[in-house]
């Protein structure tokens, strides 16, 4: 930063980080997610998601004590920087922006095809365009956007829980934890369960615009991940009470079809409006979050300098937020990338790690080092038990990104030497 460029405005309290975080989390994921991971784990769903809950909280310490510490835009790409080496910081950004990206685009095509399936391209185009102008205009306008995003989304969740588990179809017997499909099925429920915990991030890559960051983060970072838990507990006990782990896991709208099978048809289309209402609040979150990490490599050079920038007037990285959205309407415009961003969860479990061996090297003492120590090992369990394409693809990102890396600073070096 310079005093041309003094940086992003601090205005966000912890009810607006908490919002932002909500956003990300309670979106289109608690729609879909249930699903494959009924799949994988069988009887074994609730005990997945606890799993995952587990994992998410170390992740969300380790974030919020290292947000505290580095409140600058740009996560763990910061962290990363900051206490384990340049390598580590890029490794966990890269992963992140491009991860993400694709996600963004997976997302807007989520919204188009619940909107309008027949002109999905370019519903998801349009979205992309509104939301970026919405993220333009400043942080405070898109928490105010992603506030009533939550509340419908948690209205129409709410909605379903009640609808099936107040039906006379019901039954608590479908809810024996077990482990029908063996430990791995169970971890890998794990896996696609976390992808949906993963929005408290952006409470921490917002950390340049939330104010007294040494407070509010800490506590914001906790509260959306213990009331997204609550969410989705409830929801996954309501579906699974009525369509049981086998049902569940064939369902192609999980919801949707629960409050069928529960008697209340006149629910599905109110959960389909709800499922492009979440998506549409992770696309605006997601947004968030990749501009600012991409602001903070501009920084350090690591992207376009130009990218830097911080617009004068609405204080947001509007240079940033123009490239990630032109980004992502193109690929939302010419490519289906929705079956394609498996790697997005590895990139994610992967950007935590680094998390975790940060806050590792922040104290010393044995105490303080299990939180990051149990994050960094479920992070790595989790990542290597997600489906096989997932880990070759998510693998072969990061080798990409250590290359470019090599390649650049070899670069470099000959300039300096020249």
């Amino acid at each position: 930063m310079t005093a041309s460029d003094p940086g992003l405005r601090r205005t966000l309290g912890v009810g607006d980080a908490v919002v932002v975080g909500l956003g990300s989390m309670v979106g289109a994921g608690i729609f879909a997610a249930l699903a494959p991971a009924a799949h994988a784990a069988g009887s074994g769903l609730l005990l997945g998601l606890a799993i995952a809950a587990v994992v998410a909280y170390c992740n969300a310490m380790s974030s919020a004590r290292l947000a505290a510490l580095y409140p600058a835009s740009g996560g763990t790409y910061v962290y990363g920087r900051e206490r384990l080496g340049e390598f580590w910081g890029y490794l966990a950004g890269w992963s992140f922006v491009v991860g993400k990206t694709a996600s963004c685009a997976a997302m807007a095509l989520t919204v188009g095809t619940y909107v309008w399936p027949g002109q999905a391209n370019a519903v998801a185009v349009a979205a992309v365009v509104a939301l970026t102008a919405v993220n333009y205009g400043g942080v405070q306008k898109s928490a105010w956007l992603t506030r009533v995003i939550v509340a419908v989304v948690l209205a129409v969740l709410a909605a379903v829980v009640v609808g099936c588990l107040v039906s006379g179809e019901a039954d608590a017997g479908r809810l024996d934890i077990g482990t029908s499909d063996g430990v791995g099925g169970v971890l890998q429920a794990a896996g696609l369960l976390f992808f949906a915990f993963a929005g408290y991030a952006r409470i921490a890559t917002l950390g340049e615009e939330v104010r007294d960051p040494a407070r509010t983060i800490p506590r914001a970072i906790p509260l959306a991940l213990g009331i997204a838990l609550v969410v989705y507990a409830g929801v996954a006990v309501a579906v699974l009470s009525v369509l049981g782990s086998d049902g569940l896991g064939d369902a192609t709208a999980p919801l949707a079809d629960a409050v069928r099978a529960a008697g209340t048809p006149w629910l599905a289309p109110v959960v389909r409006v709800g499922a492009a209402v979440a998506a549409l609040g992770s696309l605006l979150a997601l947004i968030l979050g990749v501009s600012r990490t991409t602001l903070a490599m501009a920084r350090d050079r690591h992207l376009p300098g130009a990218l830097a920038a911080v617009h004068p007037r609405f204080q947001a990285p509007h240079r940033a937020e123009l490239a990630v959205g032109a980004v992502v309407a193109v690929l939302a415009a010419t490519v289906d990338v929705r079956g394609a961003i498996g790697f997005s969860s590895f990139g994610v479990l992967a950007y935590y790690a680094v998390a975790n061996a940060s806050a590792w090297t922040l104290d010393s003492a044995p105490t303080a080092r299990v939180v990051p120590v149990v994050g960094l090992l479920g992070c790595a369990v989790l990542a290597f038990s997600l489906p096989g394409v997932s880990v070759v693809v998510g693998a072969g990102v990061l080798v990409v990104g250590a290359v470019a890396y090599g390649v650049r600073r070899s670069v470099r070096a000959k300039a300096g030497r020249a």
